[in-house]
């Protein structure tokens, strides 16, 4: 039985440009576009109708797994949580982050997100989610065991993105050790001693494993097909190692060079949407608005807030002369669908996905009124 949803009176946000009109949605898929209003269907009352968020990198589960130091939550529990405030910011497609490679400084034990994984399979098996969530490995190549830890997804086909990181002090995000201290000497506690020996261990195990581990994970991902992300590129060499390993998107470049060349490159540049509604970096590092004032951002990602993905676009928009409105929703929505292959989704455009966003915005901080996945209401 074939089934339609008309909405009407929006202003739609298409790829290059804001028209004013009604969608028709059929059986799942955007059937029509007209300009113009149309008597049936919803009225949308002049709001925004925007394609629905694609996310590639949130550590947002994380926090609902785990909300304090040591302690685990239910999975099932975590994840719909985690999936219910992903929706109802506007993200339909959610590429949750899951960590490989960790050892007895912290991080989560061997098997434990694999078990995550199986068990967000299962929530959607059983109807729990709203939005799609497919999965992101986070590979820190420095560490000893991320290899064992990235067998345990050989052949799952929620793998679509791997990004390669090396945390090690002296490079990349902590290029500078004021930051290194706060994340991981002031945060756990440790003495002058133990950091100097919690540092030395690292630096070993980054010379030790990073690049082997860096170019054995790239070759599994070259092989099946998953797009692979380099992390906190600061340099030109990081730049050409990347390209060496077949990266197509550059998440969080830490100097305008790298961004540059990632993008020179073909690269998708990611920064996160935090970035651009705080206007600076939390770790001191180059501010996505200068980025993008430049000419080379691509993607935004929510990082650690969920609802910053639909708020920074419109702070992009206002702020900054070179951004239009349909330019900086792409960066949440085509370029992301695009650089991981999801060429069926990220654009409102006939024929494709109905992953759909209604949108109140007067001024500041937006409001999303209604979700729609594949032409069904989710929020």
């Amino acid at each position: 039985m074939t089934k339609e949803i008309v909405l009407s009176n929006a202003r739609i946000v298409l790829e290059d440009e804001i028209v004013d009109g009604s969608l028709l949605i059929r059986d799942g898929k955007i059937n029509d576009i007209s300009k113009g209003n149309s008597a049936n269907g919803e009225d949308f009352e002049g709001d925004y109708l925007i394609p629905g968020l694609v996310e590639l990198h949130t550590d947002h589960l994380e926090g609902h797994y785990s909300p304090r130091p040591g302690l685990r939550w239910h999975k099932t529990a975590a994840i719909q949580a985690h999936d219910a405030q992903i929706v109802t910011s506007g993200i339909t497609t959610v590429f949750d982050c899951l960590r490989m490679g960790a050892d007895e400084d912290g991080g989560f034990e061997h098997g434990e997100m694999r078990e995550m994984a199986d068990a967000i399979q299962k929530a959607e098996r059983e109807g729990r989610l709203r939005a799609e969530h497919l999965i992101h490995l986070r590979c820190e190549v420095s560490a000893d065991n991320v290899l064992e830890h990235f067998a345990d997804f050989e052949n799952d086909p929620y793998v679509r993105l791997v990004s390669l990181m090396d945390h090690a002090p002296g490079q990349r995000q902590f290029q500078t050790m004021d930051q290194y201290v706060f994340y991981y000497q002031k945060k756990r506690g440790l003495s002058d001693e133990e950091f100097a020996r919690f540092i030395e261990k690292r630096l070993n195990e980054s010379a030790r494993n990073s690049t082997p581990h860096r170019n054995a994970i790239a070759e599994v991902c070259k092989a099946r097909g998953i797009t692979v992300a380099s992390h906190d590129d600061a340099t030109l060499a990081h730049v050409d190692e990347a390209m060496e390993n077949g990266v197509r998107l550059a998440e969080f470049p830490t100097s305008f060079d790298a961004a540059k060349a990632s993008h020179t490159h073909g690269m998708s540049v990611l920064m996160g949407a935090p970035n651009v509604v705080r206007g600076k970096s939390h770790s001191g590092n180059i501010a996505a608005r200068d980025l993008a004032e430049r000419g080379v951002l691509d993607v935004l990602s929510s990082d650690y807030v969920p609802l910053s993905l639909l708020y920074a676009p419109f702070i992009l928009a206002d702020e900054l002369e070179t951004i239009s409105l349909p330019k900086a929703i792409a960066m949440v929505t085509a370029t992301p669908a695009r650089t991981v292959s999801l060429n069926d989704r990220g654009r409102i455009e006939t024929g494709l996905r109905a992953d759909l966003v209604r949108v109140f915005r007067d001024e500041g901080v937006p409001v999303t009124r209604s979700v729609w996945r594949e032409g069904r209401r989710v929020a």
